[in-house]
């Protein structure tokens, strides 16, 4: 008895150590790939940025909607002279001072020919963004890293840095100027590597809480599940490492380097969620530290035009992001 009530228990423990708590609720249009959510300071509304449409703004007064589609951020497309500036991906959005920042990715798929550029707006309302192109991040064909998926961070002292890449090698850094609109400098810092394959990382966003950096990152194939589906396992999962720099010397919770493919699961295909990627974080009054990405419902569909909007609350018990 007392064997079968250790295996019974192991079961008990290595389930609940594997499984992951399905999406918040959301209502309304929640179609959304590559979303960047936060709430605007003086009305508690919240807006939410995504890929398509030239940058497609959604708002709702909750995180699990009704979610209302009210246009393009840029419906004129960026000034960056590349292919690609129609058709704006990955935004991110921060309030600094007064002035709401958008960074969104001006490329094609598959293409070193990338920048990262920044428009700006006081309520981030349709028709109230200003665009002022590239941020002096940018790559070319042969280059070390992608310039796409940018993503600013302030760091404890007051100075901003923008962690970006997808692929090649993976997530770089850059120092941003005190306006936050250009970077200082153009020597990027490489934070986080996986030697093997393709090297599939991108879309980071690093999150500061308690004494550590959390670099959290999508790793594996995004797209075209409809026409080719990834080997199992290969698909988009949220990872993470962290440090107490924001500079280098992240490491997953076994030690290994962010640099040499380590990485933490944080979330992954399971039940009828498949793919989850493309995230953020957001500290919310209602539901505390948010983990918010997209995801493919296999109930419904594997299209990228049928990807959701998914959102979790996030555990910090053993210091590790748990969903």
């Amino acid at each position: 008895m007392r064997i079968l009530a250790s295996l019974l228990a192991l079961t008990s423990l290595l389930s609940t150590a594997y499984s992951y708590a399905n999406p918040g609720a959301c209502s309304g249009n929640c179609n959304v790939h590559d979303p960047a959510v936060i709430k605007r300071s003086s009305d508690g509304k919240y807006y939410r940025f995504s890929t398509g449409n030239k940058i497609e703004i959604a708002t709702s007064t909750s995180l699990a909607g009704p979610w209302t589609n009210q246009g393009s951020a840029l419906p004129s497309g960026s000034s960056i002279n590349l292919s690609g500036n129609q058709d704006l991906w990955a935004p991110d959005v921060h309030l600094i001072g007064s002035t709401y920042y958008l960074y969104y990715s001006v490329s094609t798929f598959g293409s070193q020919n990338s920048a990262i550029g920044v428009a700006t707006s006081t309520t981030m309302d349709v028709g109230s963004w200003t665009d002022h192109g590239s941020t002096g991040v940018s790559s070319s064909s042969g280059k070390a890293y992608n310039a796409i998926d940018g993503n600013l961070i302030q760091l404890t002292g007051g100075e901003y840095q923008l962690n970006f890449g997808s692929f090649w090698g993976d997530i770089q850094q850059v120092s941003m100027s005190s306006g936050t609109s250009k970077a200082s400098s153009s020597s990027a810092v490489q934070i986080a590597y996986d030697p093997s394959g393709s090297h599939p990382v991108e879309g980071s966003f690093m999150f500061y809480r308690s004494g550590y950096y959390y670099l959290f990152y999508s790793w594996g194939i995004c797209c075209g599940y409809d026409t080719t589906r990834p080997a199992a396992g290969q698909e988009y999962k949220i990872k993470v490492c962290r440090s107490t720099s924001s500079t280098g010397g992240f490491v997953d919770k076994s030690g290994v380097s962010c640099t040499n493919g380590g990485g933490t699961v944080v979330l992954e295909s399971h039940d009828n969620v498949y793919g989850p990627g493309g995230q953020g974080i957001m500290t919310d009054p209602t539901y505390g530290t948010v983990l918010y990405y997209h995801y493919v419902n296999t109930n419904i569909g594997y299209a990228d035009g049928q990807k959701l909007f998914g959102w979790n609350t996030i555990g910090w018990s053993s210091g590790w992001p748990t969903v």
